[in-house]
């Protein structure tokens, strides 16, 4: 059964297997294909290409200068947080001139974690509108870049101007259990909405 079409006001019954896609976004170069892979039970299908000088002007390396590729379509991967509840992963590629390939990616979502570096955090505010435009549940992940968080989740989010009731955590995009608690932080916000807005009068 499709998590985006299910009853998700309880938990699956036992036996009965529930999936759910969860896409992954943020800027260019901010660890999306990283958090990916960290994560993924399977070996996670990525679309890295190698960055050539057509990408000069456009793609803004200065704050990643030892990044080499890049993702062109999208980076998938497969987590089983329980023996009933599988997670889909799907990570966009971060440059403005891939975000044609957004709406198709996000079709059938329950929800978004949207990425970020506290060091370029113009970066998201894309993505955060893309997600808010189409009433798609996402939560704020701030990667801990060196293992080292140096803004605290409330600057964050007053910087990004963000709604109280949105997540904001912060994670290792390259650590599995880091990445896991991001994923179920958003899994259970989407079932807090989705059983306020049943009972909510209309």
């Amino acid at each position: 059964m499709d998590f985006a079409g299910s009853d998700m006001s309880h938990r699956p019954t036992a036996g009965r297997v529930t999936s759910a896609k969860i896409v992954i976004a943020g800027g260019f170069g901010v660890g999306k294909t990283t958090l990916v892979g960290s994560v993924s039970e399977i070996t996670p299908l990525t679309t890295e290409a190698i960055m050539t000088s057509a990408g000069v002007g456009v793609d803004d390396t200065r704050q990643v200068p030892g990044k080499t590729t890049t993702t062109v379509a999208m980076d998938f991967g497969r987590i089983s947080i329980d023996r009933d509840l599988i997670l889909y992963l799907f990570g966009t590629p971060g440059q403005t001139r891939f975000w044609f390939m957004w709406d198709e990616l996000v079709r059938g979502a329950i929800g978004a974690v949207v990425l970020v570096d506290t060091r370029r955090l113009a970066d998201c505010f894309a993505a955060i509108d893309f997600f808010e435009h189409r009433r798609l549940p996402y939560l704020v992940a701030i990667n801990c870049f060196d293992g080292m968080q140096y803004h605290d989740p409330q600057d964050v989010r007053d910087a990004l101007a963000i709604s109280s009731d949105v997540p904001v955590v912060a994670c290792d995009a390259r650590n599995r259990e880091s990445t896991k608690h991001v994923l179920i932080s958003l899994v259970e916000y989407v079932l807090t909405m989705r059983r306020s807005r049943a009972v909510t009068p209309a």
